[in-house]
């Protein structure tokens, strides 16, 4: 009778096993695709675009600081293809970026990418930053020590980039990273988004006060089609929308298991009246993203090279697409920190590049205004007011934010624009603001 018994639980335990791992296969938890579309492409991007090795990228940039799943995910590189898989455990979730010229590295679910292509830009001439791409030795004994400060600099730190009076007078970069190496500015990425969308009012295409049916014309069923550009860039569309990360919410599902970013994000109800309260939103902007390409019509996945990065010299500058060729405009662009601080630049400068005005006049002086519905933490042009690490405004500044440490600074009262790029967790506290602070201290009028 014993050995019946044992012979019936063990029969019971391989039988639950071996159905645990076919559902594994056959069905694999959202969690388990999250974490393996993640990892395909953030090591798709890096080797691609920044030319970096790909067991690197996944051990420091992957496994290091994320969720522990992440330590099971294995990936296959295919130069030729210039694919890149990812498995959980060797065999479960599998999970592909695919990279194209110009326009970086994008998730498959279920649907084929397109076959655009965008050229690069052509190199800039030896000229002076930031019209050329000539940077003298400007450094002061006084800002290379300050940069040689590991506190300040910060756990993690890749590159800071400081810009005083429109020209380059410090930079570092942490080792295996330099002046040409491309950077993952995260959410730093939705302000560029504001920029294209100034751009476009430039040229008379686009307004703050429209509001999106024709996108979306479903909204024009309900409430949603009271929403305006302008409570979108700020943050108060009313739109329900869960932003938080590590685990399955509105913004890993929309990240990394949707073909459609933009559809799945235009999709969520309204949560609150139009303009009545802040909610920070990756969704939004990549809902903008779609509302800006649709206004700028058949040229519009070459119009950010065209209105923005060339005009800037922002050759490096690659902002990646979904499956539907919408650019990811909350998280996904790619750029040298020297390119990064072009942009700082030009909202410093209030649009105006080399003579020329790229954005409306007035417009970045409407982007830094704070809003009352995020209580003055945030501005209206998809810019934070509040200082890094939820500190106090900082004198006149405004803050481009992107997750694991990204920041630009702009201290318009300074002449100045400060950049730090680096991989550094929420968790660990830091503030850029120490940093921008002892370099203001250092080079103030």
């Amino acid at each position: 009778m014993l050995r019946k018994a044992l012979k019936v639980t063990t029969g019971l335990l391989v039988f639950a096993v071996v159905a645990a791992l076919g559902f594994l296969w056959i069905a694999p938890p959202n969690l388990l695709k999250v974490g393996t579309n993640y990892s395909a492409k953030i090591v798709c991007s890096n080797v691609f675009i920044a030319g970096r090795s790909p067991d690197e990228v996944l051990a420091e940039d992957v496994q290091a600081p994320g969720h522990p799943l992440l330590r099971q995910v294995s990936v296959e590189v295919d130069e030729e293809a210039r694919t890149v898989q990812a498995r959980m455990f060797r065999f479960f979730a599998p999970a592909t970026a695919q990279y194209r010229d110009g326009l970086g590295c994008t998730n498959l679910q279920h649907a084929a990418l397109s076959d655009a292509t965008l050229a690069p830009l052509a190199p800039l001439s030896d000229a002076a930053w930031p019209t050329g791409n000539r940077v003298p030795p400007a450094q002061t004994p006084q800002v290379q020590q300050i940069l040689s400060d590991d506190t300040l600099l910060g756990e993690g730190y890749r590159a800071v980039v400081v810009v005083k009076d429109g020209r380059i007078i410090g930079e570092t970069y942490a080792e295996g990273f330099d002046a040409a190496t491309p950077l993952l500015g995260w959410s730093m990425t939705k302000t560029v988004t504001a920029g294209l969308i100034g751009a476009l009012i430039q040229d008379g295409r686009m307004s703050v006060t429209d509001t999106l049916t024709d996108s979306f014309p479903d909204w024009a069923k309900d409430g949603r089609k009271d929403i305006t550009v302008a409570d979108m860039l700020a943050m108060s569309s009313g739109l329900d929308w869960n932003e938080e990360y590590g685990n399955v919410s509105d913004v890993t599902r929309m990240l990394y298991l949707q073909d459609d970013m933009a559809g799945f994000a235009s999709a969520r109800p309204l949560g609150s009246g139009v303009g009545d309260r802040f909610s920070y939103s990756s969704g939004t902007s990549t809902i903008l993203s779609r509302v800006w390409q649709d206004k700028a019509g058949e040229g519009a996945l070459t119009y950010p090279q065209e209105a923005l990065f060339g005009p800037l010299g922002m050759t490096s500058a690659i902002l990646e697409t979904d499956a539907h060729d919408t650019f990811v405009g909350s998280s996904y662009m790619y750029a040298t920190a020297r390119d990064w601080a072009r942009f700082g630049q030009l909202l410093l400068q209030k649009g105006m590049w080399d003579g020329n005005r790229i954005l409306p006049a007035g417009f970045t002086d409407w982007m830094f205004e704070p809003t009352e519905t995020s209580g003055g933490a945030y501005a209206r042009g998809h810019l934070w007011v509040e200082s890094p690490g939820d500190l106090p405004p900082y004198e006149d500044a405004v803050w481009l934010q992107g997750h694991d440490g990204q920041f630009i600074g702009i201290f318009p009262s300074q002449n100045m624009v400060v950049v730090r790029m680096g991989l550094t967790p929420s968790r660990l506290g830091y503030s850029s603001l120490p940093l921008s602070k002892a370099l203001i201290e250092t080079v103030r009028d």
